[in-house]
């Protein structure tokens, strides 16, 4: 059983070093981690395996609705109970996410699960809407961010190690125009909450970002 105590959301764009932080940041504190941006990874795998249009809305929820996603022990992530944890870190899988997270009836799906796994506290949450929309109330909400170009350098050695080749120029086009469609998408886009803590972690290794974060966190233990 995990501890009792407060939801941690972080926010912030694609490669600014959420999800390695979010996952250390909660094995520190002994909390639930949930990488809701690998919710949206794993419908858009399954979108693309099924030829199922990433404009077409309601086919999209309608997938999600029939879709068992599970973000289980050590960053794996289960679609439908195959382990697709390396698939959906794909490139053409990461530009797909980004389409289909526009959708509101998605979202609302998304949403509604993310809270139900947050909801009895004790858990980080990362995602682009986390300490927006998800849980506004969030007790603590931290927005990662980082220059673009060293995003790109960050995600293209990412791919590199899971033997993905493909060049740093086209990764870091992928950054860019991730990052416009996530912030000016008209269904929670992403922005910085007026109560989060900004973090710049250009300079910053993953360990460092870790105690800047604990730091910050009232009730550190």
């Amino acid at each position: 059983m995990r501890p009792r105590g407060p939801v941690l959301a972080i926010d912030g764009p694609s490669g600014a070093g959420k999800s390695t932080a979010g996952r250390a940041l909660a094995a520190r504190l002994g909390y639930l981690y949930i990488d809701t941006g690998a919710m949206y990874r794993a419908l858009a795998l399954k979108a693309l395996r099924a030829r199922v249009p990433l404009d077409e809305e309601e086919a999209l929820a309608g997938l999600c609705r029939a879709s068992r996603i599970e973000l289980a022990e050590g960053g794996k992530v289960l679609l439908d109970g195959k382990e697709v944890t390396a698939d959906i870190r794909a490139p053409e899988v990461s530009g797909a996410a980004s389409r289909v997270s526009v959708h509101p009836s998605v979202r609302r799906e998304m949403v509604a699960r993310q809270r139900e796994l947050g909801r009895d506290g004790g858990a980080v949450l990362d995602g682009r809407d986390i300490g927006t929309v998800v849980f506004p109330d969030a007790e603590v909400k931290f927005y990662l961010d980082a220059d673009p170009a060293l995003r790109a350098r960050r995600r293209h050695a990412e791919l590199a190690r899971a033997g993905v080749a493909v060049p740093l120029e086209a990764v870091e086009r992928e950054v860019r125009e991730r990052d416009h469609i996530d912030t000016h998408r008209p269904v929670s886009p992403l922005a910085t909450a007026k109560d989060a803590i900004y973090l710049d972690t250009s300079r910053l290794s993953p360990e460092e970002v870790v105690e800047e974060m604990l730091a910050r966190f009232p009730s550190r233990p």
